[in-house]
């Protein structure tokens, strides 16, 4: 004799329920840069940072400039950070609302001395 799979109904149609939440591929796509770790380290910068430029955060990073710029392209792309250019400077910043309150979930911080780009 074979043995049905025994469900409850109520349990499915909250199941179901959950899989019509707004935006999900967005958030799937959201997981995904959040999953390379320099991307990761580069978005906590940027937060404890904003208006740095690529050569001071490729310094804090380890990283090369050209890593770094690939990098803030794609987060560009996607909307996460706006780049404002500053005399010869490009100045990068966070600015989805997301991504900033994600970061504060994990424990990053805000600067708490205010750095003037004025004399840079």
């Amino acid at each position: 004799m074979e043995s049905r799979p025994v469900f409850d109904p109520d349990d499915v149609r909250c199941a179901e329920a959950a899989l019509r939440t707004p935006d999900i591929e967005r958030w799937a796509q959201r997981f995904e840069l959040l999953s390379d770790v320099n991307r990761l380290r580069m978005l906590l910068c940027l937060h404890h940072a904003p208006g740095i430029r690529v050569t001071d955060l490729a310094t804090a990073l380890g990283m090369t400039g050209t890593a770094v710029s690939h990098a803030l392209r794609l987060l560009r792309d996607r909307g996460w950070v706006a780049a404002t250019r500053d005399g010869r400077a490009v100045r990068y910043r966070l600015v989805d609302d997301t991504v900033h309150e994600m970061l504060h979930s994990i424990g990053a911080t805000h600067q708490h001395a205010a750095h003037s780009h004025e004399n840079d």
